[in-house]
C-alpha cells in the first residue's frame, strides 16, 4: 500500500456520493480532527494544506483541526491508532474515521472520512 494514497476499504465509487451540502447539514455539527505529522518536510505540508483547504471549502466554520508533529509532541498520540505518518483522525461526529497520506486525493479523503452522503 502506498502512504502517499488513502487507504479506502470501501468499494462504492466516488461519484454514487455527494459532498456533504453545508445548507443542509445541522448548523452545530462540528467535525473535530487531528492531523498527525513527523516534521515539517514535504509531505507533511502538503497533508497541512490538503487537509486546511478540504475543511475550508467543505466544512467552513464547522470543523476543528488540530496539527500534531510527533518529533514536538509525542506524548500527544499516546493511545492513538497511528500507524504512520502523516494521518488524519476524524473524532467528531461518529463514526471514528482515519486516512493516511498527504490527504491529495480529495475524493478518496472524504470517503474514506465519511464527509459524503448518499444523494
Amino acid at each position: 500500500m502506498n502512504p502517499d494514497h488513502p487507504a479506502d476499504p470501501d468499494t462504492s465509487a466516488a461519484g454514487d456520493q455527494a459532498p456533504l451540502d453545508p445548507q443542509r447539514a445541522p448548523e452545530d455539527d462540528v467535525y473535530v480532527f487531528f492531523l498527525y505529522i513527523a516534521g515539517m518536510g514535504e509531505r507533511s505540508r502538503r497533508a497541512v494544506a490538503n487537509m486546511t483547504t478540504l475543511c475550508d471549502r467543505y466544512l467552513a466554520g464547522r470543523y476543528e483541526l488540530t496539527v500534531i508533529d510527533l518529533y514536538q509532541q509525542p506524548e500527544l498520540a499516546l493511545g492513538e491508532p497511528l500507524i504512520t505518518a502523516p494521518m488524519v483522525i476524524k473524532k467528531l461526529p461518529p463514526p471514528r474515521r482515519q486516512v493516511i497520506g498527504d490527504l491529495a486525493q480529495t475524493d478518496k479523503v472524504m470517503l474514506r472520512l465519511k464527509l459524503r452522503r448518499d444523494t
